[in-house]
């Protein structure tokens, strides 16, 4: 699935192409995805600009001056920008055409992504409401962490994952952000002391970041705007390293499951 970095590549690849451009038209094919497309989401946009291309979490959305595009791009989706030179192929659902004839067109194989309309702030609707501060705003620090933390019995990776606390840390990043900060993913996360969550809170920003310079991480089928995938997986410490040599210590990579996900760590470096 992509994850905040992967979503972060996408915004920032179709941002110049969208921005401060008209939308002339929707061409929806598929009106099913994981929640059904607004039959009169063409009529809606139609004859609007773009005024921002923006990210929350992993949705990504067009702003509007009466309203918000909200895309996700579910389990396998990825965005193009091409012209109506460029056929659609039998994976591409939606279609969202600009001034100048272009066009940011959805593909998702797996249908699990979605295409709404947030008429009033993008921040109400309640897909976005309930979610946590993201990850690499100010907001998100370490007495904030730690308050969220006090007296919770669940393991540190866990919590960190949980998208009410924080999001956009994924399964790949959570696992990469733990081994920088030696954190072991399985300490419970309220017995964690304050100058540890500070190192925790700077190894998420770092290895996002990171992420992001990179184009985020491939795995599977996910590819950038360009189609090109990113290259930070080939940046990887501990996540699918397991029984490999620890970059730090020279130790095997260990491998466990956590809430069915798995979990990579150095036992030694990890505490």
């Amino acid at each position: 699935m992509p994850e905040l970095p992967e979503v972060e590549t996408s915004r920032r690849g179709i941002e110049p192409h969208l921005k401060n451009r008209t939308i002339t038209g929707i061409t929806i094919r598929q009106h099913k995805l994981r929640w059904p497309i607004p039959k009169d989401l063409p009529s809606l946009a139609k004859g609007k600009k773009v005024l921002q291309v923006c990210r929350r979490a992993k949705y990504i959305y067009l702003k509007l001056d009466n309203g918000n595009i909200i895309i996700h791009l579910g389990m396998s989706g990825s965005l193009r920008i091409c012209t109506n030179k460029t056929p659609p192929e039998k994976h591409d659902h939606i279609d969202i055409t600009v001034s100048g004839n272009t066009i940011l067109r959805l593909r998702d194989p797996r249908k699990f992504g979605c295409v709404l309309w947030a008429p009033t702030d993008i921040n109400q609707h309640k897909l976005i409401s309930p979610l946590g501060p993201e990850p690499l705003e100010d907001v998100f620090n370490a007495k904030y962490l730690h308050t969220k933390a006090n007296k919770r019995q669940c393991s540190i990776k866990s919590f960190i994952m949980n998208s009410h606390v924080v999001v956009g840390v994924g399964n790949i990043y959570a696992s990469e952000a733990l081994f920088r900060a030696g954190i072991n993913p399985k300490r419970k996360a309220g017995n964690i002391s304050l100058a540890r969550i500070q190192k925790l809170v700077d190894a998420i920003k770092l290895t996002l970041d990171l992420a992001i310079k990179e184009g985020g991480t491939t795995l599977r089928d996910f590819t950038g705007i360009s189609g090109q995938p990113g290259y930070f997986a080939q940046k990887l410490l501990v996540y699918g390293r397991t029984g490999k040599d620890c970059t730090v210590c020279g130790k095997s990579i260990k491998q466990v499951t956590q809430q069915s996900r798995s979990t990579f760590y150095c036992s030694t470096c990890q505490r």
